[in-house]
């Protein structure tokens, strides 16, 4: 399964780079090779400076050895190796009318001393954080996530949009980091699903993801805005930055693993702004926003 998904990964890395350099249209990903000391390693690609992308990063990563003592604590084992690889996005765009969005499929296994396998899953999921709310947008990211469970299971949906919204929660702020998608993790196998069946479905979601975002940034790239306009969006970053290092728990697990440092942090935003006490306008649509963020909306049926 392992050499499966890892294949996997590293085509559709392939395949959503190319695909976003041609829209850009002016950057290109540099790769960056690095090796990790106790086992394993990754491929990070990173976009700076684009027509469309002021910065992003679409890494794949495989890593293995001894569990850390403190992944140790958190599974409830002792003296466990394991391995893990994924593949891991995230895209923040120049202008404030194109949404960020982040996603993320990754396949996980650990062993007993003797090297058999004790437990195997899979985890992903991959989310929209506008700054501007167009609702076309959100429907049709939703709708393409919808379609891609849908083809496995129609329970899926709204089982993984309803754990998204809960999972990428400022809890200090009391508001989504963004208007959702799909999350789902430890996805093993059960008399119903075998790990195969798992393998289909992520694979499924992440063959989807283009198709749930490039349209959105294609309509949304030329749209003209206003200085006021980027400085909201550098607000919303904050929140963005505030999210993952407060709440994600694919940051620290690469922390507490001795992952790549650079790796982990590309999903930061390179300019951020933290204006004290900031509320926006009453009847803005930067006040429309935040209400949303507030009480997750279903965005189709």
């Amino acid at each position: 399964m392992k050499e499966q998904f890892v294949n996997y990964i590293l085509n559709l890395q392939d395949q959503i780079t190319s695909t976003l350099e041609q829209l850009d249209g002016k950057a290109s990903f540099q790769e960056d090779n690095w090796k990790r000391p106790e086992g394993g390693g990754g491929r990070t690609r990173v976009i700076e400076n684009g027509n469309i992308f002021e910065k992003g990063g679409v890494n794949t990563s495989q890593v293995h050895g001894e569990l850390p003592e403190a992944m140790q604590k958190y599974f409830g084992v002792e003296d466990a190796n394991f391995f893990a690889c994924g593949l891991s996005l995230v895209l923040h765009p120049k202008s404030p009318m194109v949404p960020t969005v982040h996603a993320n499929w990754r396949y996980f296994e650990m062993y007993d001393k003797e090297g058999n396998i004790v437990d195997q899953w899979f985890g992903g999921g991959q989310d929209l954080t506008p700054y501007y709310l167009f609702d076309e947008d959100a429907t049709h990211f939703h709708q393409t996530c919808k379609i891609a469970c849908d083809a496995h299971d129609a329970d899926f949906y709204p089982k993984y949009k309803a754990r998204c919204d809960e999972y990428f929660y400022n809890t200090h702020r009391n508001e989504g980091r963004g208007i959702g998608g799909l999350f789902f993790d430890y996805c093993k196998a059960t008399e119903e699903r075998s790990m195969q069946d798992w393998y289909n479905f992520v694979t499924t979601v992440g063959d989807s993801f283009l198709e749930a975002y490039v349209p959105i940034v294609e309509r949304r790239k030329d749209t003209a805005f206003a200085k006021e306009q980027k400085d909201w969006q550098e607000v919303r970053r904050g929140r963005y930055v505030e999210f993952n290092l407060v709440h994600d728990k694919g940051t620290l697990f690469g922390l507490k693993t001795n992952g790549r440092i650079e790796s982990i942090l590309m999903s930061l935003p390179p300019v951020v702004q933290w204006k004290y006490d900031h509320h926006p306008a009453p009847g803005s649509e930067e006040e429309r926003l935040i209400k949303v963020l507030q009480q997750p909306k279903e965005w189709v049926s």
